[in-house]
């Protein structure tokens, strides 16, 4: 749970920094819980500091998400809670540019996503 609100404090602190507009708490709260989960093909995966970047693939589009760093395989299908979308978020790590891109508290609890994280 810790980690949780340490995760969504995080992530606000970066849409307040690089949006430079104020939204309270609550807004954003209410905006994430109304979204569909994030779900589909593993193709890409890539780690930088404490994230771990996916590039998911689902009816031929594709999404980026942005989780705290965990082990994740190209090829595996899963699915992550909705989260704040970045547009144009500026990676200084991975020296890379976003289009868009979803920060995620984290994988959907599913038998397969439990095992194969476990598993390894």
């Amino acid at each position: 749970m810790k980690r949780l609100v340490m995760a969504a404090i995080m992530v606000l602190s970066v849409v307040f920094l690089t949006t430079e507009r104020s939204i309270s708490a609550d807004q954003a709260a209410e905006n994430i819980k109304d979204k569909p989960p994030l779900s589909g093909k593993v193709v890409e995966t890539m780690d930088s500091g404490r994230y771990t970047y996916v590039c998911l693939e689902k009816n031929d589009k594709k999404i980026w998400v942005a989780v705290y760093k965990m082990k994740i395989v190209a090829g595996q299908s899963m699915s992550f809670k909705p989260g704040v979308e970045m547009v144009n978020f500026e990676s200084k790590t991975l020296k890379r540019t976003f289009d868009r891109i979803i920060f995620s508290t984290g994988p959907i609890d599913t038998e397969e996503t439990k095992n194969k994280i476990t598993s390894e």
